[in-house]
């Protein structure tokens, strides 16, 4: 059998399915149930090993043996030898309560850490011993088939070798918003984790069904060689520590230079015995050292901790507090932390009339608007249509979330879009299907990139219903719809969808495209049987709507952290795995860089040495389609610009980044679970405004600490 430790995918994903199924020493009957089970003692449970946790008894010790820590159990020892028995046991019982404090604080904080972790067992359909069984995910082993359909979790890497209609979220390791299409013919795309009929562990399956066999599982997936390279980066020191450790060491350096000054010259001038001028030279040792300062800092991280929980930011470790306020540059994620994650529609295009749709987000209330002015659906006989294309031709459900729940959607997040659209313009989409039935419906693929559906009207005629990309569908449309009139669609008409369909991808819009037609007179389906209407037959002299542009719109309450962030001196650094125009487009939107800004892809990336990446950085800029070791890279690079850098991330894909940067902010409320392991701080709202709401409270408690600094030593 093939290691699948030493597995590369594309080599799975280029191989026929007869060979990966020699390799792999299984059948179209799956393995046999024995040969599963020493499968699994071999290559053991298909788990994300979580980071060894290092023991509670250490972690307990380095709270009292901290530089800082360190001077004060040797201040007391030399008061006590000074004969200030009470200043010494008066200094170790400072230094006892402050460790155990400490360390309270940051067992509390993990506690709530893990308690943001999913526990729930899942399960998987797999083919075994010729039958179809349900077993743990974590029982899945190299060589399994096992079937997916829309909703499920994928629980290692496959190779698809069937499958309908399939689309996959793979924003965790890509950070790209948009659901990728799959197929069972290898094609390679752009980026990372591009091959067409690969599926990754840790991704989700937003619509259609597919049967695929595994080849990786457990920490040889590519989500486990993420998560490994996480577990082996060492976390940076935090500033505080760096700044703390080296005041300790400049007073302990100034403390005995005081301490042998007053020696020698109790000795030489005053005349006193060395015993005792000894004696008074440690006493001086003592009273140099600010025995309130660690407790001191401790406290005011502790409040400073207390205070950012109720601003939904999570710290697992105090000494992050001073680190948000010490934070210059902030390398952030796009989908869900900048934006809503939200697929919604915002332009309605048809060839005589435009339209904007108002209103952000799932159950937000929103308008159709025309030139400003709101519209009458009912009098707008093409909107109408388009709108009745984008309820019927749809497979998705949009359910309301409970309160502080998130909205449900079962299918793809552009389908949603239109249930959305068709809301907020009224549409009652259960009436719609229940006034126009579906009799047939011709799914969506890869391929053609169209789907269709066939409705019966009120007349008994059926109708077709198409939308899908503009390409595909000016090439099935020999009509189109111009104010409520069918006419012949021409060169110029043509000419015109491309020209608006290229200005909104320059915005960095997704567009979709839509057509009908009913099946009336002299039409070659008159008369034929349902079984006729196939996509040859039906996907044919259409008649052309109109477009519907969609985009994850950014956070209503974005804008204004940007600006609180440009005028704090903090710069925002977009690092996404989306596509360069969308990134750059909400870049700009949004306040993070001008539209003079530099935009590198992963590719270009490549080609940089670290020296022109370190000069690249301190500019306007905007990475897209990274990596994770890219993310990681442009990290490090920063900080040897001297920068102190803060970077957010949900998914795995971050995970290296975040364990690098100087304070990791990963998301609570979509964030994997590797990502919560790597980071230093959680946001319990996922809300790029609630990093910014920290840093304030992180800056006030730097700016406390100072003063408290100055005072003592004064």
């Amino acid at each position: 059998m093939a290691n699948n430790e030493s597995t590369k995918v594309d080599d799975v994903a280029k191989k026929s399915l007869e060979g990966l199924m020699t390799d792999y020493q299984t059948t179209s009957q799956g393995l046999a149930q024995e040969e599963a089970d020493d499968r699994l003692k071999k290559y053991g449970e298909n788990t994300i090993q979580a980071a060894k946790k290092r023991s509670e008894i250490l972690i307990f010790v380095e709270n009292f043996t901290s530089m800082m820590a360190i001077l004060l159990w040797a201040s007391g020892i030399i008061a006590m030898f000074a004969g200030m028995l009470e200043l010494g046991v008066a200094i170790w019982t400072v230094n006892v309560i402050n460790g155990c404090f400490s360390y309270w604080q940051q067992h509390a904080a993990q506690k709530a850490t893990d308690s943001l972790k999913k526990m729930l067992p899942s399960y998987v359909k797999v083919t075994r011993n010729g039958s179809v069984k349900q077993i743990r995910e974590e029982e899945l082993v190299p060589g399994d088939l096992f079937a997916l359909q829309a909703g499920d979790s994928i629980p290692a890497d496959a190779r698809i070798f069937n499958c309908s209609n399939l689309q996959v979220d793979e924003s965790s390791l890509t950070g790209e918003s948009v659901p990728v299409d799959k197929g069972d013919q290898y094609q390679h795309g752009d980026g990372e984790f591009a091959q067409n009929n690969i599926v990754f562990a840790g991704t989700t399956v937003t619509s259609g069904t597919a049967s695929g066999i595994v080849f990786a599982t457990g920490m040889t997936t590519e989500f486990g060689r993420i998560a490994q390279l996480t577990q082996n980066q060492k976390k940076v020191m935090y500033p505080l520590q760096r700044e703390l450790n080296q005041l300790t060491r400049q007073l302990t350096l100034i403390a005995v230079l005081i301490g042998v000054a007053f020696f020698l010259l109790a000795i030489f001038f005053v005349h006193s015995p060395i015993a005792s001028s000894f004696i008074f030279a440690l006493g001086m040792i003592v009273a140099f050292i600010p025995e309130g300062l660690l407790p001191t800092v401790t406290l005011s991280l502790a409040q400073g901790t207390q205070r950012m929980a109720k601003r939904h930011a999570l710290l697992k470790n105090l000494n992050s507090v001073e680190t948000l306020g010490e934070t210059t540059v902030i390398c952030s994620d796009k989908t869900g932390t900048l934006t809503q994650n939200q697929m919604t529609v915002n332009h309605i295009w048809l060839i005589s009339k435009q339209y904007e749709v108002s209103g952000t987000g799932y159950f937000t209330n929103g308008t159709v608007t025309s030139a400003g002015q709101s519209v009458d659906i009912g009098e707008e006989a093409d909107l109408k249509i388009l709108l009745q294309i984008a309820t019927l031709d749809n497979d998705t459900e949009v359910t309301e979330g409970k309160k502080d729940e998130k909205s449900k959607i079962l299918g793809t997040p552009t389908e949603a879009a239109l249930v959305i659209l068709s809301r907020k313009a009224g549409i009652n989409s259960r009436h719609e299907n229940q006034k126009f039935p579906r009799i047939k419906e011709l799914p969506f693929d890869s391929k053609r990139k169209l789907m269709s559906t066939i409705s019966k009207t009120q007349t008994g005629k059926p109708i077709i219903y198409t939308k899908g990309a503009l390409s595909s569908e000016l090439q099935i449309c020999d009509r189109i719809l111009d104010a409520g009139q069918i006419r012949t669609i021409t060169d110029a008409d043509r000419q015109k969808v491309l020209d608006v369909n290229e200005k909104y991808s320059r915005e960095g819009l997704r567009s979709l495209a839509f057509s009908f037609r009913e099946v009336a007179g002299q039409d070659p389906l008159v008369g034929q049987k349902i079984d006729d209407y196939t996509i040859k037959t039906a996907e044919t002299h259409m008649v052309f709507v109109g477009l519907v542009t969609m985009s994850d719109p950014p956070r209503p309450e974005i804008f204004d952290a940007v600006k609180k962030c440009h005028r704090a001196s903090i710069r925002i650094i977009m690092v996404t795995g989306d596509s360069p125009i969308t990134a750059k487009s909400i870049a700009t939107k949004i306040g993070i860089t001008s539209d003079k800004a530099q935009v590198i892809t992963g590719n270009e990336l490549d080609q940089l040495s670290d020296n022109d990446l370190q000069k690249a950085v301190k500019g306007e800029v905007i990475f897209a389609r990274v990596a994770p070791e890219h993310k990681f890279r442009i990290v490090s690079m920063c900080q040897k610009n001297g920068e102190v850098v803060a970077s957010t991330g949900d998914g795995v894909n971050d995970a290296p980044a975040l364990k690098r940067a100087d304070i990791g902010i990963a998301m609570g409320v979509t964030g994997t679970d590797v990502a919560k392991d790597a980071a230093d701080m959680i946001l319990t709202d996922d809300n790029f405004a609630s990093i910014v709401s920290a840093i304030e409270e992180g800056r006030t408690v730097y700016s406390n600490l100072q003063k408290f600094l100055l005072y003592i030593l004064n």
